[in-house]
């Protein structure tokens, strides 16, 4: 055996919540990985910066990779010595080919593992709401691949045997064959009335159903114009689906969320909306560019105010000291977030504003004698002079440290593409807004604006964009909810 190691890796179905904890720790650790064109959107994220990556999938109606070019390459670089991880999505065993690969690798003497994935065939159908088994519906379940020539002479299918099949079907990548599988299984016995369903881009945010029966399925998908990737389930476990179906039921479920905060910031609330059924379109709008500054000592000032978790982050990653250097003096912040990051780095709050804005910060901080006093303002450079200014005016001497500049992050062609079908548009920010439509981003007509808080919603107005929706509680938790009960508003409303 060689000194590499080649790991054969299912991604899953397409939701990267699904992958699995080992497919992570290997694409982290991978010197090499050769992946697939249905890989998890955000699946090759962990990779490290010098990993050699090489995309050979297949793209419908284009030159693909082929097999034995790809097999080439695995043993190549396990022979190499390389740590290399083919990424393939589903389970590398079922339809994906793995088998072929692993025997490759096994010829050549090359070291490789397996490492199973959540396969289609039963993701994409419980993300519809259709067990694929039932002790009252259906004991057997048989997957059946749907991707052959149509001018085969013989199939490697047996259609009669399954016509017979007492249990479900599921057909994987069948779409353009879905009319000749039908006959061929009404022919063998299957009966034409039994309930069938089609599921595309199953697990993914856009993931779509349709449902008929065996005889008419064919002509409902291509009315409803279904493409790969796709499943199709036939069998009475369908007819559970509008007991059972749950992804519906999500709060955001159809929503499409563009995020234009930070990329550095904007996973969370991308995960967080993810969770709650929305598609997210991540179209950072700005980028946080660190200062570097001469960091005044803390134990000079009485109060030390911070107006954002980016601002608490990099006054941290400048203090050449920890958190016990701000013994003794009055922490004062903007927000349940600005406080949070500060509990991170070992400081618990003295201040938080009820209002997240900065005349919240100065009500919150009106029962405290600061004539005479020393306050230091950590914030973004081009952040608003009302704290500072308003401290002055009570008689407090003010030093202002800018921590980081905001700047504008140019869109790239998905950002772009994904903001055009955007349902929901998110700020976060003022400068989100300003430099959003200084990139040439477009704003749907149809798209409501949800701002994350008054001021944020001014700079909108003042941009020609409506306001639709206003998070109450001025941080990322609040505008989740905002969003949220926006949607079920208009789900309720009359037509």
């Amino acid at each position: 055996m060689s000194g590499g190691v080649v790991y054969l890796v299912g991604a899953g179905p397409g939701d990267p919540g699904l992958m699995t904890r080992r497919s992570l720790e290997l694409i982290a650790s991978a010197d090499a990985i050769l992946y697939d064109r249905l890989v998890p959107a955000g699946a090759l994220e962990g990779a490290r910066a010098d990993a050699e990556l090489r995309y050979v999938g297949k793209e419908p109606g284009a030159p693909a990779v082929g097999q034995q070019e790809i097999n080439r390459q695995l043993v190549e670089l396990g022979r190499g010595g390389k740590r290399v991880v083919r990424l393939k999505g589903g389970d590398p065993f079922v339809f994906g080919r793995g088998g072929e690969e692993a025997e490759a690798l096994a010829e050549a003497g090359v070291r490789f593992e397996v490492v199973p994935g959540v396969t289609a065939g039963l993701a994409a159908p419980a993300y519809a709401g259709i067990p694929v088994t039932h002790r009252d519906v259906a004991s057997a379940v048989a997957f059946v691949t749907g991707h052959e020539d149509r001018d085969k002479p013989e199939s490697a299918v047996d259609w009669n045997a399954l016509g017979r099949f007492p249990g479900t079907l599921v057909l994987y990548m069948g779409v353009r064959n879905l009319g000749m599988a039908a006959e061929r299984l009404t022919a063998a016995g299957r009966d034409p009335g039994e309930a069938t369903a089609v599921v595309e881009r199953g697990t993914d945010p856009g993931q779509r159903v349709v449902t008929g029966t065996l005889s008419d399925i064919a002509a409902r998908a291509e009315e409803a114009e279904v493409r790969p990737p796709a499943v199709t389930v036939i069998g009475r476990v369908a007819e559970l689906r509008d007991t059972i179906a749950w992804l519906k039921r999500r709060p955001l479920h159809g929503q499409v969320v563009a995020v234009t905060r930070a990329r550095a910031q904007a996973s969370g609330l991308a995960a967080r909306l993810r969770d709650l059924g929305a598609e997210v379109v991540e179209a950072p709008a700005i980028r946080i560019e660190r200062r570097a500054v001469d960091l005044p000592r803390p134990e000079s000032y009485e109060l030390i105010c911070f107006t954002s978790p980016n601002g608490v982050r990099l006054y941290f990653e400048a203090l050449d000291r920890d958190a016990r250097a701000l013994a003794g003096v009055t922490v004062a912040a903007i927000g349940p977030g600005t406080a949070s990051e500060l509990t991170r780095h070992g400081i618990r709050s003295d201040v938080v504003a009820e209002r997240f804005v900065a005349e919240g910060l100065l009500d919150a901080l009106g029962g405290l004698n600061l004539r005479g006093r020393r306050a230091l303002v950590a914030r973004a450079a081009e952040a608003r002079d009302a704290l500072p200014e308003g401290l002055r005016e009570r008689g407090t001497e003010v030093d202002v440290v800018a921590l980081y500049d905001t700047v504008a992050e140019p869109l790239d062609h998905a950002a772009r593409e994904g903001l055009a079908r955007a349902t929901y548009v998110t700020f976060t920010s003022s400068s989100t807004v300003r430099f959003l439509l200084e990139s040439g981003g477009r704003v749907p007509e149809s798209a409501r604006i949800a701002s994350i808080g008054p001021v944020t919603s001014a700079t909108a107005r003042e941009h020609g964009l409506p306001v639709h929706v206003e998070a109450e509680r001025h941080d990322v938790e609040g505008l989740i909810q905002a969003l949220t009960d926006d949607a079920a508003a208009r789900r309720v409303a009359p037509a």
